[in-house]
């Protein structure tokens, strides 16, 4: 960048940093919501929740299912994204 687009562009610095202050919260953001791990724990918790007669059969069936299309869910997009940490 040379100096005259550097000064002429100067003003729109502050857009530029709030911009990339957002995509930062978006990257965070997404990491967190796929995240396999919360889901993971929250099935050994309702297994956990069956074992010791908390919950029946049919209430373990119905979240567990939920639970497990979450888990497809973070997976399809961690290969669409190629992110596979």
């Amino acid at each position: 960048m040379g100096l005259i687009t550097g000064l002429l562009t100067l003003p729109l610095a502050p857009v530029r940093g709030t911009a990339w202050v957002l995509d930062q919260v978006v990257l965070a953001a997404e990491r967190e919501y796929y995240d396999p791990g919360p889901v993971r724990a929250q099935l050994a918790e309702l297994e956990r929740e069956l074992n010791e007669g908390l919950i029946g059969e049919e209430e373990f069936d119905r979240r567990e299912d939920e639970l497990l299309d979450r888990l497809d869910e973070i997976e399809a997009y961690r290969r669409n994204t190629g992110n596979q940490t």
